[in-house]
């Protein structure tokens, strides 16, 4: 008898693995960990393989906690870091070179270039994107031409390029299916998200072979089933999201002018825009959201690209936590940050600053400075980005956001919360499940299977776990976060890849 839809999370810093009911509750998770790759300054990598053996592992170990088995599975549904990307050979599956993660900046100079040479407005109207190397295709353009063999074979269609999603896909199902969704082929900055294809202008100008690329699919919809050798059983492939578009669908964002931040490695804010995609010129992109059938959907999203990391950078780099759930513990033994500002900008700034070059800073110190100052700035860094980015937001729709959903692993922590009440100036609306990234993957899986009928039907689990509301003044707001950007202002442009 089916019980579950398994949810396969694979993010930035941890493979994951989510059990649902059908009701949307959590019945049983694994997670693991596995390193990060610095081989230079502003360089991150990850091991291919690595991924994709934690993957499976947390799987299995997901099931065996409850005694469950694969004939108990209606199907799985997948999410992913997103932009990050994997080359490997057709034929035995194996990758040409380490996943350059969507964080790493080694292709800044290459993006100053092609913004300098007129290209910014080109890829702006086909992708929706801004030229970043937050993108896949300078990541993908660099292994071409960077890693001994590779353009060679790849022009003679021997290899296969994918992000994540992509990468799990190919192996789950034993190298059958070479697929991805558009909310995952949008972030690529090589799909065109009006005519909903890859775009031949772009993998021209970027010197990319068509061969390479995977089919792009309806994010919920059947896209293979696991090969029996890999897990033992033939599973639904049902539905796949980039993370951030998924956690959108999980927070129950189904209609136009609905919003959420995920606080994950990095911090995203998506907005829903309907039918149609929404530009702006102010540091925002414009991304697919998902495809139903043939319904897409888009968002708007403003992308900070140090959240949780700055967490793990205190547990891991200073060690002045032992785990990430001790920084809320720590925070609360001072009643502010004793004027210290951290800004995390570890691999550069998104929005609105897209600045690749921006490095991290601790100002402010004084002699009355200890560690639980730092603790306590570095935890409000995520809601001044936060802020910056809602900021910009209601200034490129013209509204003011009534509320703000979140989700991911650090709005458990109740001081972030209260502070990012205070500041926007609004309720902050933590669901009942905050793992809402697996929760939209399972349920797109759902919705190809059957097993919802629709998206009415999804919005009945929709329940709030708790509301944190703003305390403090308007004064107050404008005081801090006039004092944060002046804090930012001397973090901009401080790494020279020359």
């Amino acid at each position: 008898m089916k019980k579950y839809i398994m949810a396969l999370d694979q993010g930035t810093t941890s493979s994951r693995c989510i059990l649902f009911e059908k009701n949307g509750k959590l019945v049983s998770s694994a997670q693991k960990e596995f390193a990060q790759i610095f081989p230079k300054e502003g360089w991150v990598e990850h091991d291919p393989m690595t991924i994709w053996s934690t993957q499976i592992a947390v799987a299995t170990e997901a099931l065996l906690k409850i005694g469950g088995s694969w004939d108990e599975v209606y199907g799985i549904g997948i999410t992913n870091q997103r932009e990050t990307v994997v080359v490997w050979d057709r034929e035995t599956g194996a990758p040409v070179y380490n996943a350059i993660v969507w964080q790493c900046r080694r292709t800044a100079e290459y993006c100053r270039k092609l913004a300098d040479e007129g290209y910014s407005e080109l890829i702006k109207s086909k992708t929706g994107l801004l030229i970043d190397p937050y993108f896949s295709a300078t990541k993908l353009k660099w292994i071409l031409d960077n890693v001994d063999g590779v353009r060679e074979r790849a022009e003679r269609g021997e290899l296969c390029f994918g992000t994540i999603d992509s990468w799990l896909i190919f192996n789950l199902t034993g190298g059958k299916v070479h697929a991805t969704d558009p909310s995952n082929a949008s972030r690529t900055m090589l799909y065109n998200i009006h005519t909903m294809d890859w775009d031949k202008e772009l993998l021209s100008l970027f010197g990319i072979p068509e061969s390479m690329l995977p089919t792009v699919m309806p994010s919920s919809g059947i896209f293979g089933y696991t090969d029996k050798r890999v897990l033992g059983g033939e599973v639904a492939i049902g539905g796949v999201a980039g993370d951030q578009q998924s956690a959108l669908f999980g927070q129950y964002c189904f209609n136009k002018g609905d919003i959420k931040n995920t606080y994950g490695t990095g911090a995203f804010l998506l907005m829903n825009t309907g039918d149609a995609p929404y530009t702006t010129d102010n540091g925002l992109v414009t991304t697919v959201a998902w495809q139903i059938g043939d319904k897409v959907s888009y968002a708007l999203e403003g992308s900070v690209f140090t959240c949780g990391a700055a967490i793990q950078w205190l547990r891991d780099g200073l060690r002045v936590i032992e785990s990430a759930q001790d920084s809320e513990y720590y925070a609360k033994k001072v009643p502010d940050s004793g004027g210290v500002m951290v800004v995390p900008a570890f691999t550069g700034l998104g929005a609105p600053w897209w600045d690749p070059y921006a490095r991290g800073v601790i100002i402010g110190v004084s002699r009355a400075t200890n560690k639980y100052h730092i603790i306590r700035a570095t935890l409000e860094s995520l809601a001044y980005q936060t802020a910056d980015v809602v900021r910009l937001m209601e200034s490129s729709v013209d509204m003011k956001i009534p509320r703000l959903k979140v989700d991911g692993g650090a709005s458990a922590n109740n001081l972030l919360l209260g502070f990012q009440a205070n500041m926007l100036g609004v309720n902050i609306e933590r669901p009942e499940c905050v793992e809402t990234t697996a929760l939209g993957a399972a349920y797109l899986c759902g919705l190809a299977l059957g097993i919802y009928s629709s998206l009415d039907e999804l919005r009945k689990n929709d329940k709030p776990d708790s509301i944190i509301s703003p305390t403090e003044s308007e004064e107050w707001r404008e005081a801090h976060i006039s004092r944060w950007h002046k804090a930012v202002e001397r973090s901009l442009d401080w790494a020279d890849f020359a």
